[in-house]
């Protein structure tokens, strides 16, 4: 199964950003490239394998973001605020009487910062939230070990753009 092709329009203002980075960096490094190869035997030229190491990921990231910009799909409203749908802020209530909260994004937007409380769509969480409105009890298995939540609170903080 492959993700989901969903996004924030902030999401999808920062995989923008990093594609007219990458080209920037990119002819940066062709011209490191060059002056690499310029040098002599290429076998041994650490600098120039490098680069070519350095060309072939940034060329890949490339190819990535061409294939998947088209692909996604902005989400900028949900037609009923009070279920949780892609995009919502969700406050859930543990079985321990402590608070977490979590918003749904597309898998593009998840990055290694845990802090910003993001899951994927994609997520067992997220599976098991969509479509619950506050009050509803939710219930994640996740490897084998099951976890009831509460949910709290429901809310949306879109980008507009119109």
């Amino acid at each position: 199964m492959g993700s989901s092709p969903y996004i924030t329009q902030k999401g999808f203002a920062m995989l923008q950003a990093e594609e007219r980075e990458i080209w920037r960096k990119r002819a940066e490094v062709t011209r490191a490239l060059s002056a690499a190869a310029a040098e002599g035997d290429r076998s041994e030229n650490a600098e120039y394998i490098y680069r070519k190491k350095q060309l072939r990921e940034i060329d890949r990231r490339i190819r990535y973001l061409q294939k998947r910009l088209p692909e996604l799909n902005v989400v900028d409203r949900v037609g009923n605020e009070d279920q949780v749908f892609f995009g919502a802020r969700v406050t859930l209530e543990t079985e321990d009487g402590g608070e977490v909260e979590y918003r749904i994004v597309g898998p593009d937007e998840i990055d290694s910062d845990s802090s910003k409380g993001y899951i994927s769509v994609d997520s067992p969480m997220a599976r098991a939230l969509l479509k619950k409105a506050v009050d509803d009890e939710v219930v994640v298995d996740t490897g084998g070990v099951s976890r009831r939540f509460f949910i709290t609170g429901i809310r949306y903080n879109w980008v507009r753009t119109d």
